[in-house]
C-alpha cells in the first residue's frame, strides 16, 4: 500500500509541462516518411494503371470518343480467330518446349553438380550467359543464323549435304525455329536455379544409394528428383508465366508468321494496340492473358506442388 502511495505521489508531483508527450503521432508520420514515396509510386505506376486497363477494356473508341460499351470486347475474343489461333501456338508451346527445357536444365544441372567435372565455375558461367543477354539482340542473332539464303545453319547444312530449311518462312520449322531460341536462352537459366537445389542435398544420400547398389541414373532419378519437386515446381511456373507473355522472339524473329504460326497473346495484343489503336480489345486481351497466367499455374502447383512443400 505504502509503495502504490509512494508512486502516485510521484506522478501528482510531476509538473504538467514536464509529462512525457505521447509518441504515437511521431511514429505514425516516420512510417509516412519511409513509406510514402514508395506508395506513391505504386499507385502511380502499378495501381492505376492496372485500374485504368480493367476499365479500358470495357470501352471502344466511336469516333474518336471513348464510350462505354459493357462485355463487347470479351465476346469479340471468342469470335477472333487470330486470338484462338495464338492460343493454339502458345499451348504448343507449354506442352512441347517448357518440358523439354526443364528436362535439359535438369540434366545440365546434374552434371555441374557432378564432382569429377573439371573448372565448374566457368562451365556454369558460359551456360548462365544467355541468361544475361538481351532478348532482342539475341533474337536477331538467331534471325541472322536461321536465314534461308545465307544464313550460317542453313551453310553449314549444304556444307555436309543435307540442304537448306526454309526456317523463318515455313509455319512448321518457325516453330521450331522459336523453340530452339528459347530453348538456347532460357535453359542454362533454369539449370543455375536446379543447380543451387542440387547443392542443398547432402553427399551422404548420394552415398547411401551406393551402398544400396542405385547406380548414378538411379539415384539422380529415384532419391535425387523427388528432393527437387520444389525447385522443378517453381521453374516450371516460371518457364510458364514467360511462354505466356512471349513477345520478343516471335516479333522479331518471324513477325507472328507466317499465317499467325508464331502468333501470341501479347504479340497480337500489341498489333492491336499499336497497329489499329483498338485499345479497349487490346486491354481485354491483355486480362485474358492475366487470366491464363493465373490458372495454368494454379493447375500446375496442383498437379506438382504435391509432395513439394
Amino acid at each position: 500500500m505504502a509503495v502504490v502511495q509512494t508512486e502516485s505521489a510521484k506522478r501528482e508531483s510531476v509538473p504538467a509541462g514536464d509529462a512525457p508527450r505521447p509518441r504515437r503521432r511521431r511514429i505514425s508520420l516516420t512510417h509516412w516518411w519511409f513509406t510514402g514515396p514508395a506508395t506513391v509510386l505504386f499507385v502511380a505506376f502499378f495501381a492505376y494503371p492496372l485500374l485504368a486497363s480493367i476499365y479500358q477494356s470495357f470501352t471502344a473508341d466511336q469516333d474518336g470518343v471513348t464510350v462505354w460499351v459493357g462485355l463487347r470486347q470479351y465476346r469479340r475474343l471468342v469470335q477472333d480467330p487470330v486470338l484462338l489461333q495464338s492460343l493454339v501456338n502458345t499451348a504448343m508451346l507449354l506442352v512441347i518446349q517448357v518440358p523439354v527445357m526443364i528436362g535439359l536444365a535438369l540434366v545440365l544441372a546434374g552434371v555441374l553438380n557432378a564432382s569429377w567435372l573439371r573448372f565448374r565455375g566457368g562451365w556454369r558461367m558460359v551456360y548462365f550467359l544467355p541468361a544475361v543477354t538481351t532478348l532482342v539482340a539475341y533474337s536477331v542473332v538467331f534471325r541472322v543464323l536461321l536465314k534461308t539464303d545465307g544464313g550460317m545453319v542453313n551453310q553449314m547444312l549444304d556444307g555436309i549435304g543435307i540442304g537448306g530449311v526454309d526456317w523463318l518462312n515455313d509455319a512448321t520449322w518457325a516453330r521450331i525455329s522459336l523453340i530452339l531460341s528459347i530453348t538456347w536462352r532460357w535453359t542454362g537459366y533454369n539449370a543455375v536455379i536446379l543447380l543451387a537445389g542440387l547443392q542443398a542435398i547432402g553427399r551422404e544420400q548420394y552415398e547411401a544409394a551406393s551402398i544400396d547398389g542405385a547406380g548414378a541414373v538411379t539415384t539422380f532419378v529415384r532419391v535425387i528428383v523427388p528432393q527437387l519437386k520444389p525447385v522443378i515446381l517453381f521453374c516450371s511456373i516460371t518457364s510458364t508465366i514467360g511462354t505466356l507473355q512471349l513477345f520478343d522472339e516471335n516479333y522479331v524473329l518471324t513477325r507472328g508468321g507466317p499465317d499467325n504460326a508464331t502468333m501470341t497473346p501479347v504479340l497480337y495484343l500489341y498489333k492491336v494496340g499499336f497497329d489499329q489503336m483498338d485499345f479497349g480489345y487490346a486491354a481485354a486481351i491483355a486480362w485474358v492473358v492475366v487470366l491464363l497466367i493465373g490458372l495454368v499455374s494454379l493447375v500446375q502447383f496442383r498437379l506438382l506442388g504435391k509432395g513439394a512443400r
